[in-house]
């Protein structure tokens, strides 16, 4: 029942249920792809290495939408399981484990409370996925408690200088114009209703740290000299010039 969810979960699966069929184009072309692409400048694998070394892990996607990330993890012989908010998103992962063959755990739920043991995995990753749409002062502690002692956590984000330079408009591109305090600044609500959440990164570091990670590396990804991108927040110039997105990894202490 969405009136027993925190308010930001009800409103984020109302969104996404309704938007999901504007997701299945993208989620068909990367099930299909040979190599790994992330974010909204299809970044190559070869150069963020976000899924390096995942053979034989037990591993959890937390907000799988189509569940994508999970069948490359699976291809690269981990053991995936993935939760999403939206049972439409997940209605498209399921239809393209059966076409692709690749059968993994799929389950519709709240990756702020997991319905699974505590120290299930070695290995946990969200491209925009809990990583945005979930409150990180809930995701990264379930995250924590998920993972087996030095078990990694990898997620992708929206750059948090291009959130300090967003309009509040989500189909108006970043400009060259703080818009926002860096302070106080954590919860987002935009007007189609949906909710996301991004930290500053001493927040950030701070968070992760209060609940048993080390940071490994923090990436912050610049737009390639030919990029383009189909969402109209940000434009490839802007994010030839500062970071659009950024890329967190982090170990749990053994």
């Amino acid at each position: 029942m969405t009136d027993q969810l925190p308010d930001h979960v009800a409103k984020n699966r109302s969104y996404w249920d309704t938007v999901a069929p504007d997701w299945v184009a993208a989620g068909e072309r990367n099930w299909a792809a040979v190599e790994p692409a992330w974010g909204i400048w299809h970044t190559p694998e070869r150069e963020l290495l976000m899924i390096e070394g995942v053979a034989g892990l037990e591993s959890i996607e937390l907000g799988c939408g189509t569940g994508y990330v999970s069948a490359w993890l699976a291809r690269r012989g981990a053991h995936p399981v993935g939760i999403d908010n939206s049972a439409g998103q997940l209605e498209t992962a399921r239809r393209l484990q059966r076409e692709q063959g690749l059968e993994f755990p799929l389950i519709h739920g709240n990756a702020e409370t997991v319905p699974l043991p505590d120290a299930s995995f070695d290995f946990a990753i969200s491209e925009y996925g809990a990583s945005i749409w979930a409150d990180p002062f809930a995701w990264i502690p379930e995250a924590s408690r998920l993972l087996r002692p030095k078990g990694r956590l990898v997620f992708m984000v929206n750059g948090y200088l291009e959130m300090l330079c967003a309009p509040d408009s989500e189909t108006e591109p970043s400009g060259e114009r703080l818009l926002r305090p860096q302070f106080g600044s954590h919860r987002f609500e935009w007007s189609d209703g949906s909710v996301e959440f991004h930290l500053p990164h001493g927040l950030m570091i701070d968070l992760l740290r209060d609940n048993g990670f080390e940071v490994e590396r923090l990436v912050e990804v610049q737009a390639p000299v030919d990029a383009t991108t189909r969402f109209p927040y940000v434009t490839p110039e802007w994010a030839r010039r500062w970071p659009s997105e950024e890329v967190w990894k982090a170990r749990k202490r053994g």
